[in-house]
């Protein structure tokens, strides 16, 4: 795995070599139209090489589409953890219910229990041969 890992980190990064040694030419990027510039009276544009602008792009609509999901998901996140609420509150009484009824109920059938869990002694001076 560690192989597959590092070999594919070594292709992305020659191929991000390849692509910014191809797109060195500056380009202007500008934010708004010229027309609406206009109105704020600013110019909104940088000057950068074109391979920069291509991965700041990138970047961008990696960033955006992760926000996205997390917002997107937001509603499983919530069920899934109000389920494990749940299921831990049921694991709870469930325990509770096999200790309660694991426990006796009455004084007679915990001292038949006791009695049953001991093994008698076998009693001296008997007659009777004892059991193989």
């Amino acid at each position: 795995m560690r192989t597959i890992r590092i070999f594919f980190v070594v292709t992305l990064a020659i191929v991000l070599i390849l692509v910014a040694t191809a797109n060195r030419a500056p380009v202007t990027v500008s934010l708004l139209p010229e027309n609406i510039a206009a109105f704020t009276g600013r110019a909104w544009t940088v000057t950068l090489p074109a391979f920069l602008a291509l991965f700041l792009a990138m970047v961008f609509g990696v960033l955006v589409g992760l926000v996205w999901e997390w917002l997107r998901e937001a509603h499983l996140r919530a069920e899934s953890k109000t389920r494990a609420h749940d299921l831990a509150r049921l694991q709870r009484e469930v325990g509770d219910l096999r200790r309660t009824h694991a426990a006796p109920k009455d004084e007679v059938l915990a001292i038949l229990d006791e009695a049953g869990a001991r093994k008698p002694a076998p009693a001296s001076g008997n007659t009777l041969p004892a059991p193989r």
